[in-house]
């Protein structure tokens, strides 16, 4: 008669006996594999930003248009400003105004710019208030009904891009009422069938970042 002791990964033993070459107990056991603890899920932070925003600052992201098939999306402390799905985004330039103090969506509207009248976008722009947040995005043409006073105005607003922008160009930008210098938030791609992604137009342009709020006694 002999004796087996079968001892497992620190668990209780088991032992068998046999006899004459015979197996009379039959050691059963199910081993488990002990799962590796799970990944934690990245954390999210305002509009998808990769980490969140300084305090008095407002989180944004802004995607421009792809081609004339989907169009731009605006967020703004996680809150979607101008989207296909909130279905006030078209052709041309896509703009949401905010108070910059507050952060307070004012206004949105898109303008036409292939075969619309660019008077309706001068009367958009030239009453802006002191400190007013102005956050842009292209769909499918931003620029051929632009004329001196359109560009200008928004040069006024810190783009540096402004006077470049052509056909089918791929534009975001944020900038604002009173700013007293260029805008660290703009990027434009230009439209070249040697560069181009979609046949005819450039890639979409996705730009985020954080705003400073400005301080109620500027406003």
């Amino acid at each position: 008669r002999l004796g087996v002791c079968v001892c497992v990964a620190g668990c209780v033993c088991t032992c068998i006996s046999l006899i004459q070459n015979h197996i009379i107990g039959k050691l059963r056991m199910t081993l488990v594999p002990i799962s590796p603890p799970a990944e934690p899920r990245p954390r999210r932070y305002k509009c998808g930003l990769p980490s969140p925003c300084p305090e008095k600052h407002f989180a944004f992201r802004i995607v421009s248009g792809a081609a004339n098939v989907i169009g731009p999306k605006i967020c703004l402390e996680d809150h979607i400003l101008v989207s296909s799905v909130k279905n006030n985004v078209g052709r041309g330039l896509n703009i949401a105004l905010v108070n910059g103090v507050t952060g307070e969506l004012l206004d949105t509207k898109h303008f036409d710019m292939w075969a619309g009248d660019v008077g309706e976008l001068l009367k958009f722009l030239r009453p802006l208030h002191e400190g007013t947040l102005v956050f842009a995005a292209s769909y499918d043409d931003p620029s051929t009904k632009l004329n001196e006073e359109a560009r200008r105005l928004f040069e006024e607003l810190g783009s540096s891009a402004i006077r470049e922008l052509a056909f089918r160009d791929s534009w975001v930008f944020v900038g604002a009422k009173g700013i007293d210098s260029k805008s660290p938030f703009e990027q434009r791609m230009k439209n070249s069938k040697l560069t181009n992604k979609y046949e005819g137009w450039p890639e979409a342009l996705e730009m985020d970042g954080c705003v400073p709020q400005r301080p109620p006694e500027e406003a």
